[in-house]
């Protein structure tokens, strides 16, 4: 099986080396590249599978480069990894795409569960940013739902992705295919007008429908 190939953009060069070390000599993972800024990123990008993107970089800010990298790499998932765990950089990243978010404390261990989670299609947040970003979106939550004539099923599919699980766990639970999953949620980012499963859960809660 092909491993999950890495890219990382951290300006901070002991903790990139670190990372690319792990990720080089953990089965089943490798690095695919290594940047100190968004732009170098961009104009260096290889063919990769997840990013693990620092917030405050030299340049532009890695939640201001979610959109290129996603412009120029959309299958690939990304995720926040950084010291800032602040009500406006969880919004903004989510808001802009992001697959993920953790923080830089997290174990090395639990950084590759989440890489792996996201490879899989889950949105990998660590607990305390998962409630960050529950109460966030609650805060702002109207009164009235918006119809967005999501079927039973893609409603139930939906409570699922808040619920943090990946399209197989999913697809266990409702007793349905991993492929029917995907198409539900394929039609569920149609109807949401969202682009990634960190916002359909984003606009999920914003929005009250589960």
């Amino acid at each position: 099986m092909q491993p999950i190939r890495v890219a990382i953009i951290e300006d901070h060069d002991d903790f990139r080396e670190g990372l690319a070390y792990v990720l080089n000599f953990t089965e089943g993972f490798s690095c695919s590249g290594a940047f100190a800024s968004v732009e170098e990123a961009l104009r260096k990008f290889p063919p990769t599978d997840v990013v693990l993107l620092d917030i405050h970089l030299p340049g532009k800010s890695g939640t201001e480069g979610i959109k290129g990298l996603k412009s120029i790499a959309p299958s690939a998932y990304v995720i926040m990894l950084t010291v800032f765990d602040d009500d406006e950089n969880v919004f903004q990243s989510i808001m802009n795409g992001a697959d993920g978010y953790i923080l830089k404390k997290t174990p090395p261990g639990k950084v590759l569960t989440a890489i792996q989670d996201a490879a899989d299609g889950g949105t990998p947040m660590t607990p305390y940013i998962a409630r960050r970003v529950i109460e966030i979106f609650k805060r702002y939550a109207p009164v009235g739902k918006e119809d967005y004539t999501l079927t039973t099923r893609e409603l139930e599919i939906l409570e699922q992705l808040v619920l943090g699980l990946d399209n197989q766990g999913i697809a266990d639970k409702l007793f349905i295919s991993y492929e029917t999953v995907r198409n539900h949620i394929k039609h569920i980012y149609e109807k949401l007008h969202v682009h990634s499963k960190s916002q359909a859960v984003a606009k999920a809660i914003k929005q009250g429908l589960v």
